[in-house]
């Protein structure tokens, strides 16, 4: 099995609505008669080939498109990695060099009976992929990022039972403490 390469230069991080509007672009242009799995396969590498050129907001969209497969396949990577093709997989290393550079910032974040639309520059992103970006920020010593995770963590349990994506954020953060175990998580913010 081919492994992936390891995480591209950072260049950019490509807004949430850009990425969006470019995937529905190159889904529009997938031929009809292909496969299910087919299509899946070419929109991932059009994604992949853009994240590998340095863009990690088509990073965040083959992060989340890895656990939704692998979610629709009864949480088989295997089978996840035989539909997007042998080292196509987005791990944890890529996972993590990608939540690095997310500017916590602009993530939106809708507040309680907020029924604005998110600015055009926002990134929105599954709460698992938000709770991960604060684990690895407060890893690195970022004290807000620790507290605004240590809030999320609080209300998990009740959105554990209705977020199947949940379980990827435990293992992110498995993984995560094992490299600090380790002594080989990075010392501060890139």
């Amino acid at each position: 099995m081919a492994t992936p390469p390891p995480p591209p230069a950072f260049k950019s991080i490509s807004p949430t609505m850009r990425v969006d509007a470019l995937i529905s672009d190159w889904r529009a242009e997938l031929p009809v008669e292909a496969s299910v799995e087919e299509k899946e396969r070419r929109l991932y590498d059009r994604a992949w080939a853009a994240y590998l050129e340095g863009d990690y907001g088509f990073g965040l969209w083959c992060w989340h498109e890895c656990d939704r497969l692998t979610n629709a396949l009864a949480g088989s990577v295997r089978e996840a990695t035989r539909v997007l093709g042998p080292g196509h997989y987005l791990g944890f290393s890529h996972r993590r060099a990608i939540a690095e550079k997310v500017p916590v910032e602009l993530i939106y974040r809708p507040r309680k009976g907020d029924m604005s639309t998110p600015r055009t520059e926002a990134y929105v992103l599954p709460h698992y992929q938000v709770l991960c970006v604060y684990a690895v920020r407060a890893e690195s010593g970022d004290r807000k990022a620790r507290a605004q995770l240590e809030i999320a963590l609080g209300e998990i349990e009740d959105r554990r039972r209705a977020d199947p994506y949940m379980v990827h954020f435990d293992t992110f953060r498995k993984l995560l403490e094992r490299l600090r175990a380790k002594g080989s998580a990075p010392a501060g913010p890139s």
